[in-house]
């Protein structure tokens, strides 16, 4: 088969779609490359791409307009490529595919700008909103990345549930090495942090609620470190830590590569994350990869992701936030049995079992 993958966010993503993008293709090129796998991209930023897989806008116009390339004129590309099966990995598909006997399938990862409106600006809603409906609507095949989505697909978009299968993502192969405590000590020293800490991982925002984790531990003897894009949220928590005297035990940073936040995750005592909202939670199965015990939220996708031995919480309650805390963190026998259930239950996300969904996506549709 010859696939052909919408590659934007696999290029000029380095978090969120763009790991999705590339651990995708990497686990198909490593456990099916008997075929053909094309990465199409309005452009490329960096450099060392230089793989004659990847396919740039050709031509005066396509150059010039790279948007309509991408979401028109690219099935132009597509049918001189020989391309079976065109693959948008992150919810949108470019016109005109189906007529020109091109199969396609399109990723949903979530639908946060229709559940949570507040968060977006009308501009951005209405184009997301088009993209995806148009997406779901003429794609071959749908694939949501949890039960949640996939929920979430139906009730917005009225899709029949036989149009959608799930497949769970995966996460970065550091996250599956077990550091050694020469590593841990060695970054520990670059980075002076903590001897014990607890964690939180993702874009400092509303949605992903780490506010409620700066609260929770205001009263407890462990430090937090919270890693993450910074936003005019993170603004109020760095307030609030300055006006309160907490500059000593929480920590916001950025910066890291994979493998130091890897050896981080590895690190933490606990991986906490009390999102109200997520298509998936990818923090949260790198965290179980790590041998890290998980404090998350008690509904929508998080259970998915965590599995039955994670400790669930209410987002809302800080109290109870604050109590799971302390308790995982006195008792060492349920912390250990999180630790050894949790890599126990994260291996469904594994890349051979993820590959093969995909590869059984793919065939079928060629059929």
């Amino acid at each position: 088969m010859r696939i052909g993958f919408d590659a934007k966010r696999y290029f000029l993503n380095k978090s969120g779609l763009g790991n999705y993008s590339r651990d995708l293709v990497r686990v198909m090129e490593q456990y099916y490359p008997e075929n053909d796998y094309i990465k199409y991209t309005p452009k490329i930023t960096g450099t060392g791409f230089s793989d004659n897989s990847i396919k740039l806008p050709q031509g005066r116009l396509n150059t010039f307009l790279p948007s309509i390339w991408r979401n028109k004129w690219i099935v132009e590309d597509l049918k001189k490529d020989d391309i079976d099966i065109y693959h948008g990995l992150s919810g949108e598909i470019p016109m005109g595919l189906a007529k020109n006997g091109i199969k396609s399938v399109v990723t949903v990862h979530d639908l946060i700008f229709l559940k949570f409106p507040e968060l977006y600006k009308p501009v951005d809603r209405y184009i997301y909103n088009r993209k995806f409906k148009r997406a779901t609507q003429e794609a071959d095949k749908i694939v949501a990345i949890s039960q949640q989505t996939k929920r979430d697909i139906m009730e917005f978009y009225g899709i029949d549930s036989h149009r959608i299968d799930v497949i769970y993502q995966g996460c970065h192969p550091a996250f599956k090495i077990q550091k050694t405590a020469e590593q841990k000590e060695l970054l520990r020293a670059k980075y002076k942090l903590p001897q014990n800490f607890v964690l939180n991982v993702g874009s400092i925002e509303p949605r992903k609620n780490a506010f409620q984790i700066v609260k929770a531990v205001e009263q407890l003897d462990i430090p937090l470190l919270i890693i993450g894009k910074e936003t005019i949220y993170s603004k109020g928590i760095k307030e609030y830590i300055h006006a309160n005297g907490l500059q000593h035990k929480i920590h916001i940073l950025q910066g890291f590569n994979m493998e130091e936040l890897s050896t981080i995750y590895a690190m933490a005592e606990l991986f906490i994350y009390p999102s109200k909202y997520e298509g998936f939670g990818i923090p949260i199965i790198e965290a179980l990869y790590s041998g890290t015990p998980v404090i998350t939220t008690n509904s929508g996708v998080f259970p998915e992701a965590g599995g039955p031995f994670s400790y669930y919480i209410d987002p809302k309650n800080t109290e109870e936030l604050s109590y799971a805390i302390q308790s995982v963190l006195d008792n060492s026998i349920m912390r250990q049995e999180m630790i050894s259930k949790g890599l126990e239950f994260v291996q469904q996300f594994n890349d051979d079992k993820i590959a093969a969904q995909w590869n059984g996506i793919y065939t079928n549709l060629n059929g």
